[in-house]
């Protein structure tokens, strides 16, 4: 599949066309998904450029240190490790393939061949970095151990595409998002727990950083908040009137960020769901050229980090609202971004097929 052909495919998803045309794809083969494949050396042509490898410790001014070019398609999902050593990627639709990266030295660690039958779009690592999750519109979650670099088992319950992933900070519950509605599971016992709502057409989820409260983004551009304890809806507001492709707390759970293919990333006191306002650039609302594809929110708390269709990596104070730097380096859309967890790291991954890691 050509990159315009998966924007067309993404713009379809999120608009919410006819989710029959891809219930060909059947559940019944994800167990036979194969192992983690170990690579010792890496493919000279993985890596196209090994930068500045110090710290630069300025938040407005980071160094790009990798640019890797090895999935055959566009990146749809980056995750850090919790030592924040390795970094995971995931392919798309022509390329179900999940890579581990050293971020030590920008080598290939590790690859899943045939991770998903279709685009991986999510990719999570558990808070004690044993488990590797991916979630696929072939409608399956699939685990792997990586501390053996085996695959473990398929979480099977989803009637259509799974879409996002999140895990509570214990590391205990797998929440997974869909356009079928949001699921429960115990990653610790590797099993179903609960399906926290049907027939919601989900795009995005998230969980705040004490563990209580779930935030789910709607393809209608409706956002949720739910208690995880009970399962039951605290709030719902109309946050977007497109589809939410972006869902972050900020680390004192205090705040919901969100953004939107409308082209506006909002702030939502998470207590009271009362909007707390825009990112705006030059006093105008933010237009990454109308869509905005991926956010993402520094440990620090006061670094967000935004991608869209114009191609670049922004990065903005959420203290003050303001823009702090535009990165460029992708000539496609960035698709997704992610910090790690020490904060030094983040990486964005683009249609260009790229991923680019930058030093804070």
């Amino acid at each position: 599949m050509n990159n315009s052909y998966s924007k067309v495919f993404d713009k379809i998803l999120n608009i919410r066309l006819k989710i029959s045309s891809i219930r060909g794809v059947s559940i019944a083969g994800a167990v036979a998904i194969a192992s983690l494949v170990q690579i010792p050396l890496v493919n000279p042509a993985t890596v196209e450029a090994r930068l500045n490898p110090e710290t630069s410790n300025n938040f407005s001014q980071p160094q790009r240190i990798y640019s890797f070019k090895n999935h055959s398609g566009s990146i749809k999902s980056l995750t850090f490790s919790p030592d924040s050593k390795t970094l995971v990627s995931g392919g798309s639709h022509n390329d179900g393939v999940i890579r581990l990266w050293s971020i030590e030295n920008g080598d290939i660690i590790g690859t899943i061949r045939k991770a998903q039958k279709t685009a991986v779009e999510s990719v999570l690592i558990s808070p004690d970095g044993q488990t590797l999750a991916s979630c696929s519109n072939d409608y399956t979650i699939n685990l792997w151990n990586l501390k053996t670099n085996k695959f473990t088992r398929s979480f099977i319950g989803h009637t259509s595409n799974v879409l996002s992933l999140a895990a509570t900070p214990d590391g205990k519950i797998l929440a997974s998002g869909g356009l079928d509605g949001i699921r429960l599971w115990d990653l610790v016992k590797k099993r179903p727990l609960a399906t926290l709502v049907h027939y919601n057409n989900i795009s995005k989820i998230t969980i705040s950083p004490d563990g209580q409260i779930l935030a789910s983004g709607e393809t209608q551009g409706v956002v949720k908040l739910w208690n995880l304890n009970s399962g039951q809806l605290i709030r719902r507001f109309p946050a977007h009137t497109q589809v939410v492709s972006g869902l972050a707390f900020t680390p004192d759970g205090q705040t919901l960020v969100t953004a939107s293919h409308d082209g506006t990333i909002k702030l939502w006191d998470t207590k009271t769901g009362d909007f707390a306002g825009t990112l705006t650039e030059n006093n105008n609302s933010l237009n990454h050229n109308n869509w905005i594809n991926a956010i993402a929110i520094n440990p620090n708390g006061r670094t967000l980090a935004s991608g869209g269709k114009q191609g670049v990596v922004q990065l903005w104070d959420l203290t003050t609202g303001k823009l702090l730097n535009t990165l460029e380096g992708h000539t496609d859309w960035v698709s997704t971004i992610a910090f790690s967890p020490d904060g030094k790291l983040f990486a964005s991954g683009g249609y260009d097929k790229r991923i680019l890691v930058w030093r804070m």
